[in-house]
């Protein structure tokens, strides 16, 4: 069990630098190097420092927990990277909404890495962000709802909120809000779109087994196959990440096993239906011609390559983040909000309706 130190009136005094240190094994350079980020740590070090913060609930600034009060003018976001489009169009509703209503937009990136984002929330804590906002794609298991529940309280205990943009809710005792979109019912339509062309032999490109943004995308392509009575075949869903080089490599390894055996291709997203499409176009095939293809994101390449695909509300979802952040904080006994923004079809050039002769 964690003692965290008592003054001599037997108050708990907040945690020092000195007690993770202390606590961890290891130099206070090497505690501050690692929660800078400066520092290529061996990851048992890593690990220790990083579980010596969550057990003593360290805050960088011993003051912040005096401050927890205090006014803030400033909302935080966290992403995996601003490189990606998806996660650059939240970011940009963040800050815009942010921007109305006389907020800085503190913007942290992780790289995936679950000790630097627990690092990132510590220091957005440390600046009294009055909300911190989480994004993107995670593996829902038991090791995230525990670490997220965590940040949570730890928030809410500062005076702060957590806010999971396009992750699923925490249930009803956690203190977060939660905005996300209808990955399944896009994915559902965007489905119907080809079932109604006439195809039945429709490849999903970017199956990621456990991730929460491809698990509810498959779900509404498999919905819609059931709906529409057209068997399921699991030969037909292709393994990879949502990147352009993995959607140019599902369709190559599938075209080297032999020849087409798919009359459409449901990409998991628009970068991924971008790299196949230069698969399919080496290999002497044409979209729509001879292979229709739609997409899940509209991102601003989607219309670059005439690509039929399901909208996604990036910018307003970062915004509605902040509003009902905001909105929130200054009534704090409102309860946790969980808002679903629906997505919807652009039609554009590449599907077209089977021919009787490829049925």
């Amino acid at each position: 069990m964690v003692r965290r130190a008592a003054s001599e009136g037997g108050e708990r005094r907040p945690t020092t630098i000195r007690d993770v240190a202390a606590h961890a094994g290891v130099s206070v350079a090497t505690v501050s190097r690692i929660l800078s980020g400066s520092y290529p740590s061996a990851p048992a070090t890593r690990s220790k420092v990083m579980k010596a913060v969550r057990e003593l609930d360290y805050v960088a600034n011993a003051n912040a927990r005096n401050l927890a009060g205090a006014s803030s003018r400033s909302v935080a976001i966290i992403v995996n990277s601003v490189v990606s489009p998806h996660y650059a169009h939240v970011a940009q509703g963040v800050q815009a909404q942010a921007a109305l209503e006389g907020k800085l937009c503190i913007v942290g990136t992780t790289g995936g890495d679950p000790e630097r984002e627990l690092a990132t929330v510590q220091l957005m804590r440390q600046e009294h962000a009055e909300c911190v906002i989480l994004v993107g794609n995670v593996v829902n298991n038991d090791a995230y709802r525990e670490r997220m529940a965590d940040y949570a309280r730890a928030l809410a205990a500062a005076g702060s909120q957590l806010v999971l943009c396009g992750r699923p809710t925490l249930g009803p005792d956690v203190p977060a809000l939660v905005v996300e979109y209808d990955n399944t019912g896009g994915a559902y339509a965007i489905t119907s779109h080809l079932l109604s062309a006439g195809h039945r032999r429709i490849l999903f490109l970017g199956r990621h087994e456990g991730y929460t943004t491809s698990d509810s995308r498959i779900t509404g392509y498999r919905n819609a196959l059931a709906d529409h009575r057209v068997p399921h075949d699991p030969g037909l869903e292709a393994d990879g990440t949502m990147e352009r080089s993995e959607g140019y490599r599902m369709i190559r390894e599938r075209l080297a096993a032999g020849p087409p055996d798919f009359t459409a291709v449901f990409a998991g997203n628009d970068l991924i239906a971008a790299g196949a499409r230069q698969a399919l176009r080496e290999h002497g095939l044409r979209v729509p011609d001879d292979v229709s293809m739609v997409g899940f994101d509209d991102l601003p390449p989607a219309a670059d390559i005439d690509l039929t695909t399901v909208h996604v509300p990036h910018e307003e979802l970062g915004r509605t983040a902040v509003r009902l952040a905001l909105e929130r904080g200054q009534d704090k006994a409102a309860p946790a909000q969980h808002v679903l923004l629906g997505t919807h079809i652009i039609v554009r050039d590449s599907v077209r309706p089977i021919r009787p002769d490829l049925g």
